[in-house]
Formats: C-alpha cells, sequence, structure tokens
C-alpha cells in the first residue's frame, strides 16, 4: 500500500471495454519467463505485470500507427502516379519497389520518434513526419542507383504526399484509438491544481498522456472527482487493493504547478515510473518545443520569437504566395456562383470592403463575400436594444449564434463553411494578409483586448485562417482569442502554419464552432 492515497479520476478508464482483458492475453502470449523473470528482478513483482501492460499497450498503439502510416504511403505513391500520367510521363514500378519505399517511409517514420513510447503533440508530430519523409527520400537516392529521372520525380511527388497524407491517417487512428483507450500514457498527477490539470489533459488527449488517478495525502480530505471513500474494513482493503493497482498502472508521474514539498518528491522516488513529468505555469512561454539553458542551479527556458526574423517573415511570404497564386485559379469559378447566389438571395453587390485592423495597427480594406443583408447594422442595433441575453452574448463573444443580420440560405452556408472568406486570396496575393495567421477583427472587436495584446496582435500579419480557426472558433470567447493568437505569435514555425492549414480543411468541412 503507497504512503498517499491515489483516486480514480472517473474521467478516462484505464482502458476502452474489456481493454484490460485484451492486454493481459496478450501478455501472457508474447511475455516468455526469462522476460518476465527480468522484468521482476528490475521493477518488482508489483511493478512487472504493469510494465507488461504497458508494454502491449505500447505495442497496440504502435502498430495501429504502422497500419495507418503504410495506407498513407501507398495513397502517396498512388496520388504521384496519378500526377505523373496526367504530365505523360509515367514511370514503371514493381511491386518490389512500391513495397521497398513503403518500408523506407516507415523506417524513417520510426527513426524520427513517431513511434515512441511517449506520443508527442500533434504540431512537433507534423515536424517530424516532414524530416521522415525529406530522410526517406534522401536515403532513396543514395541507395537506389541512377534510374530514370522521371522515378526521382515520383518518388519526390509520394514523398510529399506522405505529409498530409499521413498526418490525416494518423488522426483518424487517434480518433479510434482514444474511444478505446489506449492512446497516451496513464499518467498519475500530484500537487496543488491537480484536478484541474487532470481535465485539462482529459480534454486533450492528443497531448499523449492520459490522467487515470490523482495522488492525494490521505488526511486531506480531496474528493476529486468520483473517488468513492471506504466505509468498511472490507472496503478499505479493497480500496487499498485498487489504489495500489491504480499507482502500479501509472507510466508517467506529473507534478503540477506550484507543488515544492520535498516529500513529495522523494515519493517519486520509490516508484519506477517510465517518466517523471514537473510542470510549470508559465503562459507567457507556452511552447511546443522548448528548449533549456544551464545557468548553473537554474533552469533557463528560451523563448522563441522566429516569426520575427526577416528570412523567416520572406520564408513566410513565398509561402503564401506559393498557396494563393493556385487556389485563386481553383476557387474563382466557385467564387463566381457564389456571388451569382448572394445578388439573387438580396440584390445588390455580392462584395463587400470592411475595414479591419492589420500589422502595425494600420487599416486594410478586406474583402468577403456578402452574407448579410445591406442594412445589418441597423438590424443589429435594434436586435441588442431589444434582447439583453443576445446583448451579453455579443459583448462576450462579438458574436451571434442566430444573427438577425445574416442573408437566410445563402449567407447561412457561405458563413458556416467559411467560403465567404475566399475573396481574402486577393488580400494575400496585395501582401495585407498573410494565408495563416490571427485573424483581422474590425476596431470594435480589437479595442475588447488590452493594450499589451493589441501591440502583440499588430506584430504579425493577420491571417486567412489560424488557430482559433481550426479550434474554438466562434465558441471562444474573448479570453480564448488571446489565448489562442499569443500561442502561434511566440511558437511560429513552418510547421505550425502547415498544421493549421491541414487542420482547415475538417474545421471547414464540419462546420466546427462556425457562426
Amino acid at each position: 500500500m503507497p504512503d498517499v492515497d491515489v483516486a480514480n479520476t472517473g474521467i478516462l478508464p484505464a482502458g476502452g471495454p474489456g481493454w484490460q482483458e485484451r492486454v493481459k492475453g496478450r501478455v501472457q502470449e508474447s511475455l516468455q519467463g526469462s522476460l518476465q523473470e527480468r522484468l521482476q528482478e528490475r521493477v518488482g513483482a508489483a511493478r512487472s505485470g504493469s510494465e507488461a501492460t504497458a508494454w502491449a499497450r505500447r505495442r497496440i498503439v504502435t502498430g495501429a500507427l504502422v497500419r495507418g502510416d503504410a495506407a498513407a504511403v501507398l495513397a502517396a505513391c498512388a496520388g504521384s502516379l496519378l500526377v505523373m500520367a496526367a504530365a505523360g510521363a509515367l514511370p514503371g514500378l514493381a511491386p518490389a519497389t512500391l513495397a521497398g519505399w513503403c518500408a523506407l517511409q516507415i523506417a524513417a517514420l520510426a527513426l524520427c520518434g513517431l513511434y515512441g513510447p511517449i506520443e508527442a503533440e500533434p504540431i512537433e508530430r507534423l515536424r517530424r513526419r516532414g524530416l521522415a519523409a525529406a530522410l526517406a527520400f534522401g536515403a532513396a537516392v543514395l541507395v537506389g542507383g541512377s534510374p530514370s529521372p522521371w522515378l526521382w520525380t515520383a518518388a519526390g511527388i509520394a514523398a510529399l504526399l506522405s505529409i498530409p497524407f499521413g498526418h490525416y491517417a494518423e488522426g483518424f487512428v487517434r480518433a479510434r484509438l482514444v474511444r478505446r483507450g489506449v492512446w497516451g500514457a496513464a499518467t498519475i498527477v500530484y500537487g496543488q491544481g491537480a484536478a484541474e490539470l487532470a481535465r485539462s489533459l482529459a480534454a486533450r488527449p492528443e497531448l499523449g498522456l492520459r490522467p487515470v488517478g490523482i495522488v492525494r495525502e490521505p488526511v486531506s480530505g480531496l474528493e476529486p472527482f468520483r473517488a468513492a471513500a471506504p466505509s468498511g474494513p472490507a472496503e478499505e482493503e479493497g480500496g487499498a487493493e485498487r489504489m495500489a493497482e491504480l499507482l502500479a498502472t501509472a507510466e508517467v508521474a506529473l507534478c503540477t504547478p506550484g507543488e515544492r514539498e520535498p516529500g513529495r518528491f522523494a515519493w517519486l522516488t520509490r516508484h519506477p515510473f517510465r517518466q517523471v513529468i514537473v510542470a510549470h505555469q508559465a503562459p507567457e512561454v507556452e511552447t511546443v518545443r522548448l528548449q533549456t539553458r544551464c545557468l548553473g542551479p537554474i533552469v533557463g527556458l528560451v523563448v522563441r520569437r522566429a516569426i520575427f526574423l526577416p528570412h523567416n517573415l520572406r520564408l513566410k511570404r513565398a509561402v503564401d504566395l506559393a498557396v494563393t497564386l493556385p487556389a485563386l485559379i481553383l476557387f474563382g469559378p466557385l467564387i463566381g456562383v457564389l456571388a451569382l447566389a448572394v445578388k439573387l438571395a438580396d440584390p445588390g453587390p455580392a462584395f463587400y470592403v470592411q475595414p479591419r485592423v492589420g500589422r502595425d495597427g494600420r487599416t486594410i480594406r478586406v474583402y468577403k463575400l456578402r452574407s448579410m443583408f445591406r442594412d445589418a447594422e441597423a438590424r443589429l442595433a435594434g436586435h441588442l436594444a431589444a434582447d439583453e441575453a443576445a446583448r451579453r452574448e455579443w459583448d462576450r463573444f462579438c458574436k451571434l449564434r442566430d444573427d438577425p443580420r445574416v442573408l437566410p440560405g445563402i449567407g447561412g452556408f457561405i458563413r458556416r463553411t467559411s467560403l465567404d472568406e475566399l475573396p481574402q486570396l486577393l488580400n494575400v496575393l496585395r501582401g495585407d494578409m498573410s494565408v495563416v495567421g490571427p485573424r483581422p477583427f474590425p476596431a470594435y472587436h480589437t479595442e475588447r483586448f488590452g493594450p499589451a495584446f493589441q501591440a502583440l496582435r499588430a506584430s504579425v500579419p493577420p491571417g486567412l485562417t489560424g488557430l482559433w480557426q481550426i479550434s474554438a472558433r466562434s465558441d471562444g470567447d474573448l479570453a480564448v482569442q488571446e489565448q489562442q493568437d499569443s500561442f502561434y505569435i511566440r511558437n511560429w514555425s513552418i510547421w505550425i502554419d502547415l498544421y493549421i492549414l491541414l487542420e482547415t480543411v475538417p474545421a471547414v468541412l464540419t462546420a466546427k464552432g462556425a457562426r
């Protein structure tokens, strides 16, 4: 029995229905006696079973990820061949060549840590996926001799396509594994604010830490989540066993911000967790890839500001043009059809120009398809004056769920799908905006933020899509908008832009959080 009380959080089970039985069966089949003995010698008999269970869980996760990536690589090869066929230069590929390329890609992904025991968060995984694609292509060039240049072209296209295809395949696999309760390392959380941190991790399973219990002092009286207090000797004994079992299943121990009690840290040394994470409350340095520096007895956190470097701004502009020019050709006919539908719904201009706050606080003219009545402002003022609940909603979100300004039919459709924003590709082409960045808001919206955040927001180009659009969108209030835009600006990299672009597609198709 541990010297602390471990309560089941009740927010995430240790596994999906029947998962423990399936894992135990696989462990018994796969573990030989010698391995079991080594585990018991290394971590003790009480821990060896949980170590084997964790190993089996990782094997399930890795197997599912490998199968998803294999399907993505094959789909990328098919896409590459279609592109080459359209160009009239279809290279001949033997089945062995295709299998070899698939194996090479999977090996590169493994080498870049995509199948590691602690699953990295999605943006970092996307960066590693891009690195793996480049590594696989480079290895193929080095060992492949000198075949037809068309074959190398096809391999390069396949490597590029494997990045988005693999990202979407991984998202599909991760969602299934989360539902089964096997994605992420089983995590014990302890310290001040453990309940809040556990809830946060449970709400974001993609981070790879699955809270299964909270460590607490037996005398604290704290009752986090659904932990039931024992009421009799038999129940006390059963409760102790459950607590010990819960503690033994944990792969990771997470110490919350504010916990500095030496005795609690000493508790960690008596339990062989695979990883111990000491959390720090530092929203001003919230980062995807944290860098540290040794400053003697002090740990220094390196705050990156990559988006302000001139060469990165040039790179971002190059990506903007590479995305915008083909998009204008592709979506030009669609914009024309939607403009005609708007005119049929409400005679008048199909497009309108709205002044919004751009970089350095200057006013930019943003193009949009008109989704509202021509007298929209008068309709809004009358509605807010007559409906106090709508007034409160407007004050919090600067948006309304039932907006009287929106055109029936076509107006709601183009707003839900964000198709009304397509004309802003012209703003990107002009350099007023970027493809990815904080959304340009009207002055009345921007003025609701504090001066410091207004200055931070104005230091970068506004975007056609952003982190807010792929997550909370209109469901996020001003505080959420500030947190997400600050995170983007402080963590900018070409990979976070690519991640947002890829996630924009399902966000638009599902109209997530749109109003």
